[in-house]
């Protein structure tokens, strides 16, 4: 990575801290700001919305955030023992500004590093296993794999560069209306090929091997996505980013920056599921006749219904994750978009390891590995293996070796039998299992992602998954849609899907 590289990012880090003086300082107030907006969803997405709208819309505008179950969604915890361990997402690349920039504005800090070492398992034996000396590691990759290893490193990076042009165009208040328009913006049409073409395509085009395909990337997308190298290509490039060095996490979950980012919006949380959207005509003071959105809702006090200017969607709409009806559009609205999300089942166990299973024939006083990969072989039963650390590092923490009880994570895409458990552990004092529809099922080629906007005022932010499924692209979806939505109320058209932004927007930082 050259310094030029690295400027240019820390340039587009401190102009995303400010990017909220911009759109007060700036906006052209051609209209009266709203007086309410709801956003439907209180995960990353939803709470990240909150804050931006927030940001663009001044302190006059009331806010409130739809949430009938707890604040994070997919971003979520459990308690074992005395500690809390991550169950949902769980790390964050280093190059995510707008996750750096939260945790900045929240005050909370990175969660303390525990060394960590990797292993490849292929349902028999383990294929690799790092070592604790970079160059052996290095070399054994050469001589397997030639340079691919490298290569693969460069090519994400590639494919980085361009990814971060968003931030450039979101610090000078720019917004598209589609999540084409979007990843256009950023890679032009090497994105939006990506997205219609399997990873595994991809890189054999770019001269990757097979072998190297199945032994090493096909791990990476099944820890990450559950898939294999057969998901898209651009949400394949996120999963090969996500084994970069340097990932970090929020110390005492990352939770803390959905909770946090509500709490800075001053949004009013209201514990209740959303049953329907209608859209609601009525009278106003200068007597012509104004639209609003009517949100119906089920909380403890049972139902009620309330109206509002804008309204965000910060929650999949799809089979088996919502039941929002859209009431009077037309044309109609669909309760349910194409496509499917894939199910991940992360099971937590307290016990002790069998480390036979992983067919290695070391002591498991001395088996240090932390976190183990599996290849797409079939009948495998587990796509990831690892040795979980709280989500408060206590002073003095060791994580403890694999002849001592602790607490593992395993990733599987259906729930573990006792059988199955019995194989992995020779014992267990207690095992949490969470069912996630973690992210869409990435069968490439599609017709296109669901849209942004769905109605004049009504967005749908949960539209960029089907381009990847992350917490920093929910981060930017937020961002774009609360742009979006501040721009089409004020009728900033020339802030929407402008072309060649690049080129225009080089010289500016």
């Amino acid at each position: 990575m050259s310094l030029r590289t690295m400027s240019l990012r820390t340039l587009l880090f401190l102009g995303v801290c400010h990017t909220g003086r911009r759109c007060l300082a700036s906006a052209p107030e051609l209209r009266d700001q709203p007086k309410k907006i709801a956003v439907v969803g209180a995960g990353i997405g939803g709470t990240a919305a909150a804050f931006f709208l927030r940001q663009e819309f001044g302190a006059g505008a009331k806010i409130d955030v739809f949430e009938p179950d707890t604040v994070g969604g997919r971003v979520a915890t459990v308690k074992i023992g005395e500690h809390e361990f991550e169950t949902g997402g769980s790390v964050i690349h280093p190059l995510n500004l707008h996750m750096k920039h939260f945790i900045e504005t929240l005050g909370v800090a990175q969660r303390k590093n525990v060394p960590s070492k990797m292993a490849i398992f292929d349902g028999k034996e383990l294929t690799f296993e790092e070592s604790d000396w970079s160059i052996v590691n290095f070399l054994r990759l050469v001589w397997r794999y030639g340079f691919n290893f490298l290569r693969m490193q460069m090519w994400v990076e590639s494919v980085l560069d361009k990814f971060m042009r968003i931030y450039q165009y979101q610090q000078f208040g720019y917004s598209f209306s589609s999540v084409e328009k979007l990843l256009h913006a950023m890679g032009g049409d090497g994105f939006l090929n990506l997205m219609n073409q399997t990873l595994e395509e991809a890189m054999l085009a770019e001269g990757f091997s097979q072998i190297f395909l199945n032994d090493i990337v096909a791990p990476i997308t099944r820890v990450n996505y559950g898939q294999s190298v057969r998901i898209n290509g651009f949400v394949g490039a996120v999963s090969l980013a996500g084994a970069d060095s340097g990932l970090w996490a929020v110390d005492g979950g990352n939770k803390r920056v959905c909770s946090g980012l509500l709490y800075h919006s001053k949004a009013e949380l209201i514990p209740a599921r959303v049953t329907s959207i209608s859209i609601k005509v009525r009278p106003s003071k200068s007597g012509t006749a104004a639209s609003f959105y009517e949100i119906s809702y089920l909380g403890e006090s049972g139902s009620a219904h309330s109206l509002y200017d804008i309204v965000l969607v910060a929650a999949p709409l799809h089979q088996g994750l919502s039941d929002i009806s859209f009431l009077g559009f037309s044309p109609p609205l669909p309760s349910h978009y194409p496509g499917r999300y894939h199910q991940t089942v992360s099971t937590l166990v307290h016990g002790l390891l069998n480390v036979s299973y992983l067919g290695t024939a070391e002591k498991a006083s001395e088996f240090t590995v932390s976190e183990v990969l599996t290849t797409d072989a079939k009948g495998s039963v587990i796509n990831s293996l690892g040795s979980v650390d709280p989500v408060h590092i206590p002073p003095g923490y060791k994580r403890p070796p694999a002849d001592q009880s602790k607490v593992w994570k395993v990733f599987s895409p259906q729930p573990l039998s006792q059988e199955q458990l019995r194989r992995m552990f020779l014992s267990w004092d207690s095992i949490s299992e969470a069912r996630w529809l973690a992210y869409p099922a990435y069968r490439p080629p599609r017709r296109g992602a669901p849209p942004f906007i769905l109605h004049d005022r009504l967005y749908y932010l949960s539209g960029v998954e089907w381009a990847a499924s992350a917490m920093e692209m929910s981060a930017i979806a937020a961002r774009n849609v609360a742009l979006l939505a501040h721009h089409r109320w004020h009728a900033q058209g020339t802030k929407i899907d402008q072309e060649d932004l690049h080129t225009r927007l080089r010289g500016e930082l």
